[in-house]
């Protein structure tokens, strides 16, 4: 295995397929890329914008080309000699549209005796498969039969051979799967999904048969050398990550192989797993943390408190995550609790469900890292004493059988939990300081000092090298700019706290937390017009399930949301105006610190999208917009020409950077081994943060630069570099010995130095 110099990540849709990324091509060369990483490629629901929801594995998807434009894609790619990484989902199929997967029809069909019956996690033991697509139980009524098809308005679903004839509820009631009301699907559903989507069937890959057909079609790719790596969608869904990813190398050998696992601050992967490394999360968290500035929590925490908002992050927490168990997921705990011995059905529902609301990460791999499943135990008896019987049978039964069933399940189970209950409800409630609320992150880990910077990109060359490494991707809570820019806040913070509570006073939301979080994005996102920013606080309020949620909106406060900005405008435009230019510029350096700190780092940087220009994107959809690659090949024809850009709106020097560290990455792979840190000395040393990287290269970055402006710069500090005659990759030269900072940073906050 050869991992790329970098990635590129590009997001396929059926408006931007194989034939617009072929014609890009060119230009990731240009800009130094050494791989472009493309979202799943493979057959998805018509009109599918993301292609997550693949309907099947074995077709190259007509709407972005086809096989004819992946071939083409692949061999421009190839011509170019960069690789190409594909994003591929195992864990789950889409069912939304019946007819468009034709072996979840197949199971429709024939039921159990389908030859697909196993590809999907069916609970068999029950009459029919619950689908759970109603309006209401008295929908029931807009049934119809079409031929040899039953349909509900435009959903079409089979009609079983031999169960044809008589009225539409005797066709249905004959069938293999009931159409009930989607209330009580996610009460009762009968197969398991992915978190609580039910129109995404998770798929048994567990079946060596099952994974050899859903894999077989990439992994074609893959041996005629079109694709060079794979990134593993949602791992933790998957029965047995163990063996898939050993049976995935076994197939792949060559290939870079990566795991979008979400790691906690601290957690590492399973060593059973033969995979490269991550997606990239822990880096983004480590980067962004070193650029916090911890004094800024005490104002920021005061003013959250002030507003009205919880500030206890465990507490908002155990909350959300027990909404989840409690509500959404109430099926799956059911499940579950039906496979514990001898206990009564409601304490084993109970203790499952305390269980997996305790976890300290996202799931457990038994046998592997029992010490997260005791922890979860022993939290959850802390909690409910009333329980400790309960959970010390659930706990024999799951450490006595790690591989049983039961384990599987909870296991499988906890992850989502985790995830619904944290990342997309407690990230929108406890909103104190939203650059931490990202996913991998934890809001309460108020930044990180330089010290600990330095270890852990040290483990990671020592342990992990061809890892990814990311501060964008298409699931990240905001673009990496905009949290840049937010990281300013918290040297601000007494005055931004203050400015909170004017404006929210005369113009504020009535919820806390999605007021908190309402003023941060104005800020963060600037210029952001109302649209986008209604939609992102729409979305923000129904995560967080305080006010209104997507199931049962409560108009009123959406339509106050939808108010907000045309009031904000109003009262408090031109001071947000004016706050907004204040800590642009410093969110400038931070911007360019962190992409040095992940470009020049150990691991593999991915670029996603757009981002290589300033770029203040929201989360999803949002972090989906087009592209405009014409303004980017202009800018690479100046730097052709000679341009060094300045630090300005353009944003024309991020991409400087971009390009020179990527080009040099490609150029000379063997100046990006090992890590050493460096530090300055005098009186802004705290402000620097430096590494060497082999004997020849040299990372240097700002960090507080609000900070540094109020101490009035760099004055006297230095950096001690080893001999010789250093050039700097964006520009200019430097002899080696004591150097002064302010000199080396004079065009940049951040420099990359090359020993001549």
């Amino acid at each position: 295995m050869t991992a790329p110099a970098s990635t590129y990540r590009l997001q396929l849709r059926p408006e931007f397929g194989f034939d617009d990324a072929r014609a890009v091509v060119d230009y990731l060369d240009r800009l130094g890329v050494g791989a472009a990483y493309v979202s799943p490629v493979l057959e998805a629901t018509p009109g599918s914008t993301h292609g997550y929801d693949v309907t099947d594995p074995r077709t190259a998807r007509p709407a972005l080309g086809g096989e004819e434009g992946r071939v083409a894609l692949s061999a421009a790619i190839r011509d170019a000699g960069l690789g190409l990484v594909i994003d591929i989902v195992p864990n789950h199929m889409s069912i939304e549209v019946p007819a468009a997967n034709p072996f979840w029809w197949d199971v429709l069909t024939h039921g159990p005796s389908s030859a697909y019956a196993h590809w999907f996690d069916i609970d068999w033991s029950r009459e029919r498969i619950l689908v759970p697509v109603l309006g209401s139980a008295d929908d029931v009524s807009a049934l119809a039969v079409d031929g040899d098809e039953l349909t509900y308005y435009d959903h079409r679903f089979p009609i079983a051979p031999g169960t044809s004839g008589g009225t539409a509820d005797e066709v249905h009631a004959r069938q293999h799967y009931e159409l009930v009301d989607w209330r009580r699907g996610n009460a009762e559903l009968s197969y398991r999904r992915f978190f609580d989507i039910t129109t995404l069937a998770a798929v048994a890959v567990e079946h060596r048969d099952v994974f050899d057909e859903v894999h077989a079609e990439v992994l074609r790719w893959v041996d005629a050398g079109d694709v060079t790596g794979l990134r593993v969608d949602h791992p933790d869904g998957l029965a047995d990550p163990t063996t898939y990813m050993q049976w995935l190398r076994a197939a792949a050998p060559d290939a870079w192989l990566l795991v979008e696992k979400i790691l906690h601050p601290g957690e590492a992967l399973p060593a059973s797993w033969p995979v490269d490394g991550t997606t990239g999360y822990d880096a983004l968290g480590e980067i962004a943390g070193v650029l916090v500035d911890p004094t800024g929590e005490k104002a920021l925490t005061a003013l959250a408190a002030e507003l009205g908002q919880d500030t206890d992050l465990a507490a908002v927490e155990e909350t959300a995550r027990r909404l989840v168990t409690d509500t959404i997921l109430v099926a799956e705990v059911r499940r579950i609790a039906a496979l514990v011995d001898e206990v009564e059905p409601g304490a084993a529902r109970a203790a499952v469900a305390e269980t997996m609301i305790a976890f300290d990460v996202y799931r457990s791999y038994l046998p592997e890292g029992a010490d997260h499943w005791a922890r979860a135990i022993a939290t959850a008896g802390a909690r409910r004493p009333d329980l400790r019987a309960a959970l010390r049978v659930l706990d024999q039964q799951v450490t006595g059988d790690p591989a049983g069933e039961l384990a599987t399940r909870i296991q499988q189970t906890s992850g989502m939990v985790v995830a619904k209950g944290t990342e997309d409800t407690t990230f929108y409630r406890h909103t104190r300081f939203a650059p931490l609320n990202e996913v991998g992150g934890s809001p309460d880990r108020f930044g990180i000092d330089v010290d600990e910077l330095h270890r852990l990109a040290a483990a990671r060359d020592a342990s992990a090298p061809a890892t990814m490494t990311t501060l964008t991707t298409h699931d990240t809570k905001r673009s990496e700019d905009t949290r840049a820019r937010l990281l300013v806040l918290a040297e601000v913070a007494d005055d931004f706290a203050e400015l909170i509570r004017d404006w929210s006073a005369r113009a504020g939301l009535d919820e806390p937390s999605i007021d908190l979080l309402a003023w941060q994005t104005l800020v963060g996102a600037a210029p952001i017009d109302d649209e986008r920013l209604t939609d992102y606080l729409l979305k923000a309020a129904r995560e967080s399930k305080l006010r209104t949620t997507w199931t049962e909106p409560d108009e009123a406060f959406e339509q106050q949301i939808r108010d907000w900005p045309a009031r904000v405008r109003e009262t408090v435009g031109d001071d947000v105006d004016a706050f907004v230019a204040r800590i642009t510029p410093p969110g400038w350096t931070n911007s360019l610190s962190q992409k040095l700190l992940q470009l020049a780092g150990p691991g593999v940087p991915d670029v996603y999208q757009g981002t290589e220009l300033w770029d203040f994107s929201l989360v999803d959809p949002d972090n989906r917009r087009p592209v405009d690659y014409g303004i980017r090949r202009e800018l690479l024809d100046r730097f052709g020409e000679g341009l060094v850009p300045e630090l300005d709106v353009s944003g024309a020097a991020k991409m400087f950077v971009v390009h020179r560290v990527l080009t040099l990455r490609r150029e000379r792979p063997e100046l990006f081994r090992g890590y050493r840190a460096l530090a300055a000395s005098g009186p802004a040393a705290e402000h620097l943060i430096a590494f060497q990287r082999s004997d020849d290269l040299v990372a240097v970055a700002t960090r507080l630069p609000v900070g540094l402006a109020a101490r009035g710069g760099w004055g006297e500090t230095t950096l001690d570099l080893p001999e010789g005659q250093w050039s700097d990759v964006l520009g200019g030269s430097v002899d080696g010995g004591s150097v002064q900072v302010a000199e080396l940073l004079g065009r940049y906050p951040v420099a990359l130095l090359v020993r001549d």
